[in-house]
């Protein structure tokens, strides 16, 4: 697991064993805060040592972006913590997430250990701030990778965790195309330091707004070439020609999975048309 400070008192965390995922801890006089844990329990408690050991705090707070289980499987490693997401993130933990935890455990042991801790607090609409130790962190959703999703700022910093509303490439197939061009539109123009990605590297003040707009742009290329596929007589053997490229994003990202992400955005959006 690779760490990264970003800010006297901010660090990311990224996975070295899936997809590059992150995590975030800010450390305050009070304690830490922690954005997401790993999905691997080894990475996860790694995380809780450096907290504890290096830097001699306790984490208060988890804040979960969304229910998937690369970002909350570790959280039940933080008994003590308080945990935040949206209402409907307590909902799909409860329900979809013990269910594939169940399966994950079946397939191996490395999951023996985890166990689903549903969020204390949650929120639905607008905007939640929490205040610790001299940080200030505002929350509001930003549907589109899954209908959970949500960003924190903080604010004294302007580092934003951006969840998988940021990530190599859009991926939508949990949520909704619309909503994810809505929400990152809401990112545009707010003169962030930092924008940590839900998967990959950390985005510099200076490439945020050009990693935003590109994202719009695959986004809006994808609905091209689906709506072309409608008039198609094999509508899923045209898009099977449509790779990431033509689309204006790389494939190499995430070692390559960036490509597998691309075609079932495809398929999801024309399951969406063929059945509107």
């Amino acid at each position: 697991m690779r760490r990264e400070r970003v800010a006297d008192d901010i660090y990311v965390f990224t996975s070295d064993l899936y997809a590059q995922v992150t995590a975030g801890a800010i450390i305050t006089t009070a304690g830490a805060i922690l954005i997401d844990t790993m999905v691997f329990p080894e990475e996860s408690k790694a995380i809780r040592q450096f907290i504890q050991q290096r830097l001699n705090t306790e984490v208060r707070y988890i804040i979960n972006t969304h229910y998937h289980a690369d970002h909350t499987y570790g959280t039940c490693f933080f008994p003590q913590a308080t945990v935040i997401a949206h209402s409907l993130c307590y909902d799909y933990l409860n329900t979809r997430g013990r269910e594939s935890l169940a399966q994950a455990q079946q397939a191996s042991r490395t999951f023996h250990e985890v166990s689903v801790k549903l969020p204390n607090l949650v929120f639905d609409s607008g905007t939640l701030e929490i205040r610790l130790g001299g940080k200030t962190l505002e929350m509001w959703p930003s549907p589109g990778h899954s209908k959970d999703s949500i960003v924190v700022l903080v604010k004294e910093d302007r580092v934003l965790f951006a969840a998988d509303t940021l990530m190599p490439a859009p991926y939508f197939v949990d949520g909704s195309f619309e909503d994810f061009v809505q929400s990152l539109e809401r990112l545009r123009g707010n003169n962030y330091e930092n924008v940590i990605q839900g998967h990959g590297e950390v985005v510099l003040r200076g490439e945020i707004e050009s990693k935003i707009e590109s994202d719009l742009e695959y986004l809006q290329s994808v609905k091209k070439y689906v709506e072309i596929a409608l008039t198609k007589p094999d509508p899923a053997a045209y898009l099977n020609t449509i790779d990431i490229e033509k689309c204006g994003k790389s494939r190499i990202a995430l070692n390559g999975e960036v490509q597998q992400l691309h075609i079932g955005n495809l398929r999801a959006l024309l399951a969406q048309y063929q059945t509107a």
